[in-house]
C-alpha cells in the first residue's frame, strides 16, 4: 500500500515551500511542480535517468531563482520610484504585476523546445522602377504615367519624408520614400489592380495597400491645408475677368467617387446610377487650381 502522499515541495527535498512557490506566484508554481512530480517518479525506475533529472533539476531551478531575484529587483525600483504613493495603491500595483510567463517558465522546464525559424521572402524583381522609371524616362513619361513631372515627384517626395522615411530591419531593407511615393501614386492614377502594381515594382500587393494608405494619410497631414487654399480672391476674379467670366471666384463641380457599400447603410450611399459611392464637390481656380474640397 502507498502511503499518504507528501507535499509537493518534499520532491525538492526542503521541509516547507520555497519562497518562488509563495501564493503571490501560485499562477507558475503548479508548473514547476508538475515538472518535478514527473522526473520523480520516473527517475525511481531507472538509476541512470535519475542523475540526468537531478542535473537538470538544479539547472533549471537555478534558472527560476534568477528569474525570481530578477522580478523582486525590479519591484524594489518600482517601490522607490513610487515613493509618494499610498502604501494601499503600491500594494496593489505589486500584486496586480506578472511575475514570469507560462510560455517562459515551460521552456526552462524543458517542455517547450525552441523552434528554429527562418525568414524568407517570394524572389522579385526592380528594374523596371530602379533603371527604367528613374533613369531613363523624361518628363513627357512621366507625366503621361505619373501626371507630374519628375521634379515634381521629387520635390512632393521631399514634403512627405518625415512622415513616411522608414528605417531598415534585420529581415530586409525598408523602402524608400521614392518608391513608396511611386506606388500609391500609379495605383491612383491607373485602374490596374493591387497585384498588378506589386509585380510593376516587386512588392507584395499588401504593400500596395499599405503604400496608398500611408502616402494618402501623409498628404493629409502635411500638405493639404498647405495645397488647398483659396488664395488671392482678387487674382482669381481677375484671372476668370480675362476669360470673360467677370465676377468669378471659382468653378465648382462634384464627381461621384465609387465605394463598397457599408454594412447597414447601403441605401444611404446609392447615387442616381445605381451604384454606391461618396460624392466629392471640387472647386478651382482660374488655372485650374484647387481651392476648396469637401466629400
Amino acid at each position: 500500500m502507498m502511503g499518504p502522499k507528501s507535499p509537493s515541495w518534499v520532491v525538492l527535498g526542503t521541509a516547507s515551500p520555497p519562497p518562488f512557490l509563495s501564493a503571490e506566484h501560485s499562477h507558475f508554481a503548479q508548473f514547476l511542480l508538475a515538472a518535478v512530480r514527473k522526473r520523480h517518479f520516473a527517475a525511481s525506475m531507472d538509476p541512470g535517468v535519475l542523475l540526468s533529472l537531478i542535473a537538470n533539476a538544479v539547472n533549471s531551478s537555478r534558472i527560476l531563482m534568477l528569474s525570481m531575484l530578477n522580478h523582486e529587483s525590479e519591484m524594489q525600483e518600482r517601490m522607490l520610484d513610487c515613493g509618494d504613493d499610498s502604501d494601499e495603491d503600491l500594494e496593489n500595483e505589486i500584486s496586480d504585476t506578472p511575475g514570469p510567463c507560462t510560455l517562459e517558465l515551460l521552456t526552462v522546464l524543458g517542455e517547450v523546445l525552441p523552434v528554429p525559424r527562418r525568414f524568407w521572402a517570394w524572389e522579385t524583381s526592380t528594374d523596371w522602377w530602379d533603371r527604367i522609371v528613374l533613369q531613363v524616362w523624361d518628363d513627357s513619361q512621366w507625366l503621361r504615367n505619373f501626371r507630374m513631372r519628375k521634379s515634381t515627384f521629387f520635390e512632393l517626395c521631399d514634403s512627405l519624408s518625415p512622415v513616411l522615411k522608414r528605417h531598415n530591419t534585420r529581415m530586409r531593407p525598408a523602402l524608400t520614400v521614392e518608391k513608396r511615393v511611386a506606388i500609391a501614386i500609379w495605383k491612383l492614377a491607373t485602374p490596374d489592380s493591387y497585384r498588378s502594381v506589386g509585380n510593376q515594382f516587386g512588392v507584395g500587393k499588401s504593400t500596395v495597400g499599405a503604400a496608398v494608405l500611408e502616402v494618402s494619410k501623409a498628404i493629409i497631414k502635411l500638405l493639404l491645408r498647405k495645397v488647398v487654399t483659396l488664395g488671392n480672391v482678387q487674382a482669381i476674379v481677375d484671372g476668370f475677368a480675362a476669360m470673360g467670366f467677370p465676377n468669378c471666384g471659382g468653378a465648382i463641380d462634384g464627381t461621384h467617387i465609387p465605394i463598397l457599400a457599408p454594412e447597414h447603410q447601403g441605401a444611404q450611399y446609392i447615387n442616381r446610377k445605381g451604384y454606391f459611392s461618396m460624392v466629392l464637390q471640387a472647386l478651382v481656380d482660374h488655372k485650374g487650381r484647387f481651392t476648396n474640397i469637401h466629400v
